[in-house]
């Protein structure tokens, strides 16, 4: 009981915080795009650093947070020029790009080139006010060849992929590093659960007995990870409501989730590759420092997108209010989303067809998220016919 009424207080907490900075709707919101789930040639990328983060500035992105697998990128390492990079001309376009800041040498007739740390990169890219690089990693680990992946956003230490019983096992451990690594060094950094559905490594039950995690991964753009489930699996998002009906239960934090590019392919372009620009998180922060980005996440106060953008959000003790940015020419689709005393299951609240809607709490409302789906066709898709979305975090009623 005393473990429950904690989480409850921890819980409730953040949701006043959220509703509170929410609660006029005059307020002026601040709204910033960015990425947490990019690879590059420090792990299983096929780009250097610096092409893909100047891709994601070029493409008003305004944070960007490089996780290659089982690195953070701060020791010397030069990497061999292969086939590959032949073929696509990777070292040829990053030397135009970069010129003399490019450290090539040969040994033994292979040529090598110097990957850049994390320091020198953000160094190089970061401006105040206007574009963050974020030092990330993805530990990398499996139990029985089910893979278990864990981004972890800010991280200052190398965390090691982490051996476990289970699945759930190597996943508290791992999150046990993160919250230990945060409390010692007293920086901000959080944890997120990668594509659960990849390899069906993750399961819903797996996610519902894991104690201090608020983040997962509810689109991610790689072609292979199964954001839509099978016959026998369910899809992210009915995922993530399973998971909020017992971390309530449970007197849990509710589980938040992001969309990210899980970005892999920078010189192909398919359904088959694992690109830029399908997924990010739009993060609602004063002002553009890691601390606060990482304050509003844990907040609540940001929504995950595939290309509908929100002109407005605001909560406050008796209602949401939405609005979309809206395309030319596209339709959207407000859905409220939300779990009821007693009930089985998330449900759709209240429909409705156009840029702007609002929903009431009732007296039975336990939390309440919105999804908005649009008729707008991705570019470059995971999928056939998959359309631009938006999901809010879920909001417990007052």
């Amino acid at each position: 009981m005393i473990a429950l009424n904690k989480f409850l207080l921890v819980g409730l907490g953040l949701i006043a915080i959220q509703l509170i900075s929410c609660e006029n709707s005059s307020a002026e919101q601040h709204w910033h795009k960015g990425n947490l789930h990019t690879h590059s040639l420090w792990s299983d990328g096929d780009d250097f650093p610096e092409m893909i983060i100047q891709w994601y500035k070029d493409n008003d992105y305004q944070f960007i947070a490089l996780s290659d697998h089982n690195t953070i990128g701060d020791s010397e390492f030069w990497y061999e020029i292969k086939e590959r990079e032949r073929k696509h001309k990777t070292l040829e376009k990053y030397q135009n790009r970069f010129g003399d800041w490019v450290e090539t040498k040969t040994d033994s007739g292979k040529t090598l080139v110097r990957l850049k740390t994390f320091e020198e990169l953000q160094s190089k890219f970061q401006l105040p006010d206007s574009f963050l690089v974020i030092k990330s990693e993805e530990v990398t680990s499996s139990f029985e060849n089910k893979p278990v992946h864990i981004n972890v956003t800010n991280i200052e230490e190398k965390i090691d992929p982490i051996r476990g019983t289970s699945v759930l096992d190597v996943m508290q451990r791992t999150l046990d590093a993160v919250h230990e690594q945060r409390k010692s060094l007293n920086i901000p950094m959080f944890a997120h659960i990668n594509h659960p559905n990849f390899g069906y490594g993750i399961s819903t039950e797996d996610l519902k007995q894991l104690n201090g995690e608020r983040f997962f991964e509810v689109y991610n753009g790689h072609p292979a990870v199964n954001n839509e489930g099978d016959d026998t699996h369910v899809d992210t998002e009915t995922m993530w409501d399973l998971i909020n009906i017992h971390y309530y239960k449970e007197g849990k934090p509710l589980m938040f989730g992001v969309a990210t590019d899980d970005s892999h392919r920078y010189h192909t372009f398919s359904s088959k590759d694992s690109n830029t620009g399908r997924g990010w998180v739009m993060v609602n922060s004063k002002k553009l420092a890691t601390e606060d980005l990482i304050s509003a996440m844990e907040n609540g106060d940001f929504y995950a997108s595939t290309g509908v953008h929100l002109k407005k959000f605001y909560t406050d003790q008796n209602q949401i209010e939405i609005e979309v940015g809206p395309e030319v020419g596209v339709n959207y689709e407000i859905i409220f989303m939300g779990y009821k005393k007693g009930a089985e299951a998330v449900v759709a609240l209240k429909k409705v067809k156009g840029t702007s809607a609002s929903y009431t709490f009732q007296k039975e409302d336990v939390f309440v998220r919105v999804s908005i789906n649009s008729d707008a066709k991705k570019e470059n898709p995971i999928m056939v016919d998959e359309i631009k979305k938006a999901w809010t975090q879920p909001i417990l009623a007052p």
